[in-house]
């Protein structure tokens, strides 16, 4: 139990660095590249913002165009969406072919998706 009796939960699987195995639409990243976006992701802002409708399709798309012409965006969750930060992330990381969720941060999300022809970063 954590101070003032609420228990935290942890996430089983990938989250925890487990052998969970990946969908075919997800991109799997080793942690040394995960630590990688996250420093190149440090200094943005976010491009998209998920509200109190959820991850509705005009959301998927504008998320999906941002990632057309980046390949690592953040996404803001609104404190009136009926989603958590981590439960937002991970279902853009399925909707979206392709992407891997980096990290969730507060109430932000980092995707990322290398551009299928002209990738720009290059992770080690």
């Amino acid at each position: 139990m954590r101070a003032g009796g609420v228990a935290r939960i942890f996430r089983t699987g990938r989250e925890r660095g487990g052998t969970e195995p990946e969908d075919e639409d997800t991109l799997a990243i080793t942690p040394k590249q995960r630590a990688h976006l996250k420093s190149l992701a440090h200094h943005l802002k976010p491009v998209a913002f998920v509200g109190k409708e959820g991850i509705t399709d005009s959301t998927l798309r504008s998320i999906q165009e941002a990632l057309n012409t980046r390949e690592l965006i953040k996404v803001k969750v609104l404190e009136a969406a009926p989603l958590h930060v981590r439960d937002a992330g991970a279902e853009l990381e399925q909707r979206i072919e392709g992407s891997a969720l980096v990290q969730t941060i507060g109430r932000i999300a980092v995707l990322y998706r290398p551009h299928p022809e002209k990738p720009q970063i290059e992770l080690p």
